[in-house]
């Protein structure tokens, strides 16, 4: 009996080895890990502004553009991101690149600090940090990169390394009396403490005292000089300056007092160098890191100028914002670096009243032949209910908004909107800027980990893509 019970295990066992043999072989092989890591948000990037974006751009080329594909609609992977702060429903780029950044959504207006800090509480803010993607990147041997066309202690790219109980604390004159002394340093000395790789963008005078044009409280304080001291580093002012700086050595690029200029602003002679033209650089000093890089670009004056009404703006600088994402695509090797496209948030912007295939983007709706009132020629716009025209672009709110003054006696006539790229879109409520939107936002990936990108997710799940990607987690 023995014998037998014995003789029955032993047939098993044969017989189901080739089984777990063949189980074996057909496991998935280990996912490709990225070397390298680009994260580009396009601050105020909506839905609505990649499709106007994307008229807007084949029809500078003389083409319809509704066909048109920016450079970051071609990748492969595709998800939709909740952007709500955890005490606001419509968020600010503050608590959405907090996310984003430390894997933890927040509080609106603060930046690197947990939700149970209060804004504006410095002690509060001490009590609460967050990791920081920057942080973690430079610690585990990686270059670390950082590009926007805003001061680069504005939001979003603050978010990569500061932390900070108001993101208004650029400067230390900033940082109210109240909450000075108690430990809290401003953003612009955080990062001149900071170790990073490479940094360019605005807000020079953050870091200035008034000797050198700025608003620091020390007149004689140059933090830029303090920073290339620590790490022999070079601080460049120009395009040509950021060009001529040596390939092996950090650089720290400073272009404008403030923002950078609008692209649809910018003077061919202009000193300061294009959003791609410092992406460009900034992936050319990065890999030169045999442990490879973690780089973050912004297009930070879409939403600059969403806020002021001026829907061309806004598509300038989409168009000059995937310009960068293309360069980024075609010097990187797709099978070690992931690129993700997003935006923080965004705005409220619409696209709307039957234009016809091709009608000026920036221009009145006009619709198709045989359709609109009286048949319509397929040349005359729309009128509305006051017998005047309307434009395709609008805003819910903002400056271009129709209202009576108190003192008016009777309904403020609409004037005749604007065309064109300068043009201030009407909106319906009336504001001295207009505001952010709280609809889910699109995240585009390529590369290793790409296709992480799917479904609808939170905004902060970016931060564990970008992790796991790098093999940080599993």
């Amino acid at each position: 009996m023995t014998r037998t019970i014995l003789a029955a295990l032993l047939l098993a066992s044969s017989t189901a080895t080739p089984v777990l043999a063949k189980e074996h072989r057909h496991a998935p092989p280990p996912e490709p890990k990225a070397k390298n890591v680009i994260l580009f948000i396009g601050d105020g990037m909506g839905i609505s502004t990649i499709t106007a974006a994307r008229i807007y751009d084949g029809q500078k080329r003389g083409e319809t553009g509704e066909e048109n594909q920016l450079s970051f609609e071609k990748f492969p992977n595709v998800a939709l991101m909740k952007t709500y702060n955890t005490n606001a429903q419509v968020p600010d780029s503050a608590g959405t690149a907090t996310a984003m950044h430390s894997g933890v959504k927040t509080r609106i207006g603060v930046l690197g600090i947990g939700p149970d800090a209060e804004k504006g509480v410095c002690r509060d803010a001490l009590a609460h940090p967050l990791p920081l993607l920057g942080e973690e990147a430079k610690a585990r041997g990686l270059a670390l990169g950082i590009v926007t066309t805003t001061r680069i202690t504005h939001a979003t790219p603050a978010s990569v390394y500061s932390r900070s109980a108001d993101r208004d604390w650029e400067s230390d004159t900033n940082i109210p009396a109240a909450q000075a002394g108690q430990g809290c340093k401003d953003i612009a000395l955080q990062l001149s403490e900071a170790k990073f790789d490479v940094a360019l963008g605005g807000g020079t005078a953050m870091f200035y005292g008034k000797n050198g044009g700025g608003r620091r409280a020390d007149a004689a304080a140059d933090l830029p000089a303090q920073w290339a001291a620590t790490n022999g580093g070079v601080v460049v002012k120009d395009a040509a300056g950021l060009a001529a700086a040596p390939m092996d050595k950090p650089v720290f690029g400073l272009f404008n007092p403030s923002h950078m200029t609008f692209m649809a602003d910018r003077k061919p002679d202009s000193p300061e160098p294009t959003l791609t033209a410092m992406t460009a650089q900034a992936i050319a000093r990065l890999k030169a890191d045999p442990d490879g890089y973690y780089l973050m670009v912004e297009g930070g004056r879409i939403d600059h100028a969403h806020h002021a009404g001026q829907a061309g703006y806004a598509l300038e600088e989409a168009v000059e914002f995937a310009r960068a994402v293309q360069w980024a695509v075609d010097h990187t090797n797709p099978k070690d670096t992931l690129i993700m496209v997003t935006a923080d948030h965004s705005h409220v912007f619409t696209i709307a009243g039957y234009p016809k295939r091709g009608n000026d983007i920036l221009g009145l709706v006009v619709p198709p032949a045989g359709t609109g009132e009286d048949g319509g020629d397929g040349q005359s716009p729309l009128t509305a209910i006051d017998g005047k025209p309307y434009t395709t672009l609008g805003y819910a709110n903002g400056p271009g908004g129709i209202y009576v003054d108190e003192d008016g006696d009777g309904e403020h006539a609409r004037p005749v909107p604007q065309t064109g790229l300068g043009a201030r879109q009407q909106a319906l409520v009336p504001l001295g800027a207009e505001t952010h939107g709280g609809e889910d936002v699109a995240l585009f990936a390529t590369g290793p980990g790409a296709a992480r990108a799917r479904g609808v997710i939170e905004q902060n799940v970016i931060y564990s893509i970008i992790r796991k990607a790098f093999g940080w987690e599993r």
